[in-house]
């Protein structure tokens, strides 16, 4: 414990020291509040991306509890244009604060035109980790033998610095270029009467933010035709907020939480497509909620008639199925690969199902009565 409190005293120094130099050196006149605010984001991006490794899970995959694993509350297939625009904004922030009298009047335009749209799109991510509903991750953790039990509210600890700074360091940027470039144009005056008159437009400070929010727009068109290019869609931006589990803004259901117990293949098979895997109802079992179509309830009362016949036989196909079951469970992870699942199930389902009507007498009562709680 020693050792890392003093590895952890000089990885901060060291932190401080660095960054503090490289500050002072990317604006040699910054003031002191200037250093501190950037020393502050720079950790805050450093918290982020610390919490962003505990919450790195795609909504499609089942997650092992007890192995501190947790659902991300970004879509890893439209990541590319959320990093887009935190490097465009990031970039952005360092010519403006560093050189913002020395930019060319097109690259200060683009500047603050990212350094807007970043400060939008950081006020959804403080919107998206505001929440985090692992409601259905306590229910499966509760009976889980390592005891693990997620917190509601670990999502805005570490991630909620980071957009913070931004909207306060991007917003503090944009009136203090604005507020110079209107004393400019306060002074500056043109011999052509249009050119004046739009000059005299400007220079009323309710007006001048305007040629930015205007601008906005068509920039944010091409840098999305840029980004489709890159195998991005159109809406991106929006799906990489809600193409996700468990967070504010998710629109999508995760499958349930791998704890070594249940039908492993059958319970990822029915989380995929509802048109190829025929969900039928909501189930329950010991205070669980899972989503269940008839393949699973068949494998589920096929378990049950041989644990009846020969517990012994049921426990050795049981450890059989917990050490291969499981581990491929694991990898299937998406759709495709459930609906894929699903179809390669149905022999095996064929064969429960006239196992059951040759030994059960009443088979249907026996498969309907799986996960009804």
């Amino acid at each position: 414990m020693e050792i890392i409190l003093i590895g952890g005293l000089i990885f901060a120094f060291i932190f401080f020291f660095v960054t503090i130099a490289l500050l002072k050196e990317a604006k040699k006149d910054a003031n002191p509040i200037e250093i501190i605010m950037g020393t502050l984001y720079v950790l805050s991006l450093i918290l982020f991306a610390i919490q962003k490794t505990w919450h790195t899970t795609p909504y499609q995959q089942a997650i092992e509890l007890g192995e501190f694993e947790c659902y991300s509350p970004f879509s890893g297939q439209h990541i590319l244009t959320l990093i887009f625009y935190f490097l465009a904004f990031n970039i952005s922030i360092v010519l403006v604060w560093s050189k913002s009298n020395q930019l060319p009047p097109l690259t200060l335009t683009l500047s603050l035109i990212f350094i807007v749209i970043g400060v939008i799109i950081s006020c959804a991510i403080f919107h998206q980790i505001s929440f985090h509903n692992t409601t259905m991750l306590n229910t499966y953790s509760v009976e889980n033998e390592r005891g693990s039990v997620y917190n509601e509210d670990d999502g805005t600890s570490f991630f909620a610095f980071a957009p913070i700074f931004s909207i306060i360091i991007g917003i503090s940027l944009v009136i203090q270029v604005m507020t110079s470039e209107i004393n400019e144009t306060v002074e500056r005056t043109y011999s052509n009467k249009f050119l004046n008159a739009l000059n005299s437009f400007l220079a009323n400070k309710s007006r001048n933010p305007l040629w930015v929010l205007v601008l906005m727009f068509p920039v944010f068109f091409m840098a999305t035709l840029i980004l489709i290019l890159f195998g991005q869609d159109s809406d991106s931006i929006v799906k990489v907020f809600t193409d996700t589990a468990t967070w504010r803004l998710s629109q999508q259901v995760h499958p349930p939480p791998l704890d070594h117990t249940g039908h492993y293949l059958c319970t990822v098979a029915a989380f995929g497509d509802p048109k190829v895997v025929k969900p039928i109802r909501i189930g329950h079992r010991n205070g669980r909620e899972t989503i269940v179509n008839r393949q699973l309830l068949i494998a589920n009362a096929y378990e049950e008639m041989i644990q009846d016949i020969s517990p012994t036989l049921h426990r050795g196909i049981r450890n059989l199925y917990d050490k291969y079951g499981y581990n491929l469970s694991k990898k299937i992870n998406t759709p495709f690969r459930s609906n894929l699942t699903y179809v390669l199930m149905k022999p095996l389902e064929w064969v429960f199902l006239l196992s059951l009507y040759l030994l059960c007498k009443n088979p249907e009562k026996k498969i309907n009565k799986q996960y009804a709680g």
